[in-house]
């Protein structure tokens, strides 16, 4: 049993493939003695052609790597035969070295055949050099050195070996004659092809090429080709000078030639090619020079461009003519037509528009801003003579780089002034508003409100807006000229401003918006800007139609809309203002209201769409001049693109913190000063409707700004991303605008509702809620609660189409709430009978109903448990009336019962019947049940 060993169990399954990796056989590399063939090979690419035979006879190994198709291929394609049609050339070299070669066999002297005990013996005469040049370097190293490396086992082209043996035996023979002056290799080598400029072209750039050092063909390859590159000098000579007798003879044909051939033998090093360079500096536009840049200037220092018109014409047509011949004749490779472009652009163009800029900003900035950029809508025409003379062959982006390249000295002056320019201009705008709201204010007469007096303040911002809209479209004038030249000016599109156009542009006009009281169109006084050209039906530009209301309102506002066609009929298709009773407000009612203010200042002179309109004009302008160099590249397109953003921050800067925010703030502060008992005036409050004009006008502004990003920004920027500073910027601006509204409301309801308790007060009678025995009983609402309920609805009616709904919930649920208080603080004060309980109920009644139409469901409940409440004063029961107050589900948890008993306590008859009430709700009696000590 010792002899047996212990069985290993079996593996009955082949273990998981993960479990056992396969390892990828690496190949290993192929040595040639101790080093790898690679190494082999890369030193074989760096070894001259001369050394290859003594490396291939080393060993069969060696000489199979010496023929090695890849170090061949290197050699073959540094040749580059396929890039200048190199090929036709060596088959002309081939049939001339074969006429050759029968020529002379044809001239030497017969030979007599010996037949001996040999047999035939062939004999090569070999030169003693060549035995260590060449011969040995593409037969096998096992066979003697002979003649076998001509046969035709080795002129085979099918490889890459085989195409250089070829090209080697063509072109070394024409090296014996390189180290010889300069015309005897000339001579020499034409003789060697078919007499042609492009074919010697052709044949000295092939030798050079074969004389590099990637290729290496013999040992004295550096000599000979400093040798070649003087001979190609002295033919290139040769050839400017045959270039330019065809030039003055307009032999085109000629022209090419020499232009093809010169191509050929420049070798690149220079940084301009000498023909094309030479050709370009004969040309006259750099010496004919009539111009004068200091035309472009009239008497009275304004731009009037002309003068650069007649010089651009000049220019473009030498581009054109010149350009053109340039195409036919030069190379496409050459790049001719661009170089020369470049030339007239910086020589001529620049030179003249460096004048005309110092001009300008002598006089000042802003005519250097319009100067600057209308001397670059000039230039750009150069972008298209190019594409016209050049055809297909130019390329577009090098033609705009000539012009980019001519200007950009330019630039960063332009852009740094263009900032700098917008800066006080906004500020100027935004102070002078401010400078001239005192003398507004003060013609109480030509009080204008547009937006409060028209039957449909939505239709009129959607109005404004879509001409606004229309506005934005137009073109801007870029290019000066005087108004005889064109007709008015030249547009960034290339076309004159017609009649259409020029009625847009004077609509932008801050100027021709505004009538007085916050500048806006008034009833009487309607703004030239906004009219069309009046014929017999004095029609407007745009009439006002339906506005989107709720469904629930739809018929109110049919019959209302059948009052306002009756009145524009009579009064010219204004379509602003209906007749008082169509409308919640009348402008008689503002214009009470206003003068009802006495030393207080007109609040809707704090803003106003003048001042928002001059600041859009102002930066669509400075805009509109940067969008001229929207296309530059790199660093500079960068700027211009960070400078056109930070012109629309500005702008939003100095229209939100500079005139939206502070006419908000100074308008909340003038609120919060009113006091209602000092105006005669009770049914408006003359600040509340001032503001709400100013939210409309704060609103429109908004939406202003909202056309103005969506048209000019947007497609400069990426409106979704919310970290670019632009979108940043926007919306502080309309968070900024929405505080200020906000804070406004909450002032003008604090205003609003003191207003309203001021009505109540100052119209209840002393005896309202305690009439007469004998009094006749009325259920209408008092005089008190109508002049506060229509008091109320005006304001709430006016506020309609000016915020958002949400806003709008928000204002009216405030006002529900505060008129609770109020009223509850009015009850508490009365002593109502049981007759004037009915009248506390119908007032109740109606301003129920008020708040129902504000659709708020959170007041609405509230003001449903107060009208119950009013309940209590009409129960002539005394243990009814307990059972009522003690009925805590009667009023929805609203009031608790020591509220209801502190309401019935103003009963007329409470002294009568307290003692029952107290016994009921307590279950006591004070004298009864309570003992005094």
């Amino acid at each position: 049993m010792d002899k047996f060993k212990t069985l290993e169990p079996l593996k009955l399954y082949s273990p998981p493939a993960s479990a056992s990796p396969i390892r990828k056989a690496t190949v290993a590399p192929q040595f040639v003695g101790k080093l790898p063939s690679d190494l082999h090979l890369l030193i074989l690419s760096y070894l001259p052609v001369p050394d290859f035979p003594a490396y291939a006879r080393c060993s069969h190994a060696t000489a199979a790597l010496a023929e090695s198709e890849k170090l061949w291929e290197t050699r073959w394609k540094s040749l580059k035969m396929d890039n200048k049609g190199l090929g036709a050339v060596l088959n002309d070299l081939e049939e001339h070295s074969k006429e050759r070669a029968a020529e002379s066999r044809a001239a030497a002297p017969p030979t007599i055949t010996v037949d001996d005990e040999f047999g035939d013996f062939a004999s090569v005469d070999v030169p003693p050099d060549e035995m260590g040049d060449f011969v040995g370097a593409f037969q096998n190293p096992t066979t003697p050195m002979s003649a076998s490396l001509w046969t035709n086992n080795f002129k085979s082209t099918s490889t890459f070996r085989g195409q250089y043996i070829r090209v080697h035996n063509l072109l070394k023979p024409l090296t014996k004659t390189l180290l010889s002056p300069a015309h005897i290799i000339l001579n020499d080598l034409a003789a060697a092809v078919t007499p042609s400029l492009r074919s010697e072209a052709s044949t000295l750039r092939l030798l050079f090429l074969f004389l590099s050092q990637s290729i290496q063909p013999v040992r004295k390859w550096r000599e000979y080709r400093t040798a070649l590159r003087s001979a190609m000098d002295r033919f290139d000579a040769n050839l400017l000078a045959a270039f330019d007798n065809a030039d003055e003879r307009g032999d085109e044909n000629g022209m090419r030639e020499a232009a093809e051939s010169s191509w050929l033998v420049w070798d690149g090093a220079d940084s301009d090619w000498e023909m094309g360079k030479v050709w370009a500096e004969k040309r006259g536009i750099f010496y004919d020079q009539p111009w004068d840049p200091l035309a472009n200037f009239t008497k009275d220092r304004q731009l009037a461009f002309d003068a650069m018109d007649d010089f651009m014409t000049i220019v473009l047509n030498a581009i054109s003519e010149h350009g053109s011949r340039a195409v036919r004749v030069f190379p496409a490779e050459a790049g001719v037509l661009i170089s020369f472009s470049e030339r007239v652009a910086s020589d001529v163009v620049g030179e003249y528009i460096s004048t005309v800029l110092t001009r300008a900003r002598e006089i000042s900035l802003d005519i250097f801003l319009k100067a600057t950029a209308a001397s670059f809508r000039e230039a750009w025409k150069i972008v298209d003579t190019i594409m016209a003379a050049g055809g297909a062959s130019t390329s577009r982006t090098k033609a705009e780089d000539v012009v980019f390249r001519m200007f950009e000295p330019n630039m960063d002056e332009y852009l740094d002034e263009e900032t700098e320019v917008v800066k006080p201009a906004f500020e100027t705008i935004c102070k002078g508003w401010d400078q001239q709201a005192s003398e507004r204010h003060n013609n109480l007469g030509d009080v204008s409100a547009r937006f409060l007096t028209s039957h449909n303040p939505s239709q009129v911002k959607r109005n404004v807006l879509a001409s606004f809209t229309s506005v934005l479209l137009l073109p801007v004038t870029i290019v000066p000229r005087t108004v005889g030249a064109v007709g008015g000016a030249l547009v960034s599109g290339g076309t004159a401003v017609g009649g259409a156009a020029a009625q847009g542009i004077a609509m932008l006009n801050p100027q021709r918006w505004g009538g007085a009281g916050g500048g806006g169109w008034g009833i009487s006084n309607v703004p030239e800007g906004y009219q069309k050209q009046r014929g017999q039906g004095n029609e407007m530009m745009f009439e006002i139609g339906e506005d989107e209301d709720d469904e629930d309102e739809q018929k109110e506002k049919e019959e209302e809309k059948e009052k306002t066609e009756v009145f524009d009929e009579k009064h010219g298709g204004l379509g602003l203002a209906p007749p008082p009773s169509a409308v919640p407000l009348s402008a008689g009612t503002l214009h009470t209201a206003s003068t009802s203010l006495d030393q207080m200042d007109q609040m809707d002179t704090l803003l106003s769409l003048d001042v928002a309109l001059e600041l859009i004009h102002s930066s669509r302008e400075s805009l509109k001049r940067l969008e001229t160099f929207a296309a530059y590249p790199d660093r500079i397109g960068d700027r211009v693109r960070d400078t056109i953003e930070e012109v629309f921050i500005l702008m939003l800067q100095a229209l939100g913190d500079g005139h939206v925010k502070r006419g908000f703030s100074r308008a909340t502060a003038r609120m919060t000063s009113y006091k209602p008992a000092e105006h005669e005036e009770t049914t408006s409050v003359a600040p509340l409707l001032q503001f709400f004009e100013l939210v409309h006008i704060g609103d429109t502004i908004q939406s202003m700004v909202q056309v103005y990003f969506d048209k000019e920004m947007a497609p400069h920027i990426d409106k979704t991303d919310f970290l670019n500073s632009v979108v940043r910027e926007k919306k502080r601006f309309e968070n900024s605008l929405d505080d200020s509204v906000a804070g406004g409301l909450n002032a003008g309801t604090e205003v609003l509702m003191n207003q309203v308790e001021h009505i109540i007060l100052k119209l209840t009678k002393p005896r309202e809620y305690y009439p007469p025995e004998n009094a006749a009983l009325d259920l209408k609402p008092s005089k008190g609660c109508i002049e506060a309920i229509k008091c109320l609805e005006m304001h709430c009616k006016l506020l309609k189409g000016s915020t958002s709904k949400e806003v709008l919930e928000v204002f009216h649920q405030e006002v529900g709430i505060r008129l609770i208080a109020i009223l509850q603080k009015h009850i508490k004060r009365q002593i109502i009978s049981l007759t004037g309980g009915f009248q506390v109920i119908a007032d109740l009644n109606a301003y129920h109903a008020f708040i129902t139409s504000l659709k708020v469901p959170s007041i609405t409940a509230d003001f449903a448990h107060l009208k119950m409440l009013g309940h209590v004063y009409v129960v002539e029961d005394a243990k009814d009336l307990a059972q009522i107050v003690r009925d805590v589900t009667r009023y929805g948890g609203a009031y608790r019962p020591e509220d209801i008993y502190e309401f019935i306590q103003r009963r007329s008859d409470w002294k009568k019947i307290e003692k029952t009430v107290d016994k009921t709700m307590y279950n006591l009696s004070f004298k009864e049940d309570c003992i005094v000590c």
